[in-house]
């Protein structure tokens, strides 16, 4: 069975970085398109970050020229890179993950970013 497990959310301070990573426990799948979404408290699930198997990208522009979304060092890993974090940035983030070939689709369970003021 596919897990997805999201890992690196933390609190942190305005301004500073954070890493967020992706990868699979349990079997192991083929990472295809990959996607990072966040929940804020009382809002819904918005898309944050996108990464295509042809390496396009899509950005929200609530989060453009600050984050990096990106296959990890690891093979079939993600990982989301955000700087100078601001405190609307607070939320659950989730790892989306289509598998190549078959594109069964896969999310993790969310790892939670807290930025204060």
């Amino acid at each position: 069975q596919v897990h997805l497990v999201e890992s690196g959310g933390g609190l942190v301070q305005a301004g500073d970085s954070l890493r967020l990573s992706c990868a699979t426990s349990g079997d192991t799948i083929c990472f295809s398109n990959i996607a990072w979404y966040r929940q804020a408290p009382g809002k819904e699930r918005e898309l944050v970050a996108a990464l295509a198997s042809n390496n396009y990208t899509y950005y929200s522009p609530s989060v453009k020229g600050r984050v990096t979304v990106s296959r990890g060092d690891v093979k079939n890993t993600a990982a989301l890179q955000m700087n100078d974090l601001k405190p609307e940035d607070t939320a659950v983030y989730y790892c989306n993950v289509e598998e190549c070939g078959s594109g069964e689709d896969y999310w993790g369970k969310g790892t939670k970013v807290t930025v204060a003021s």
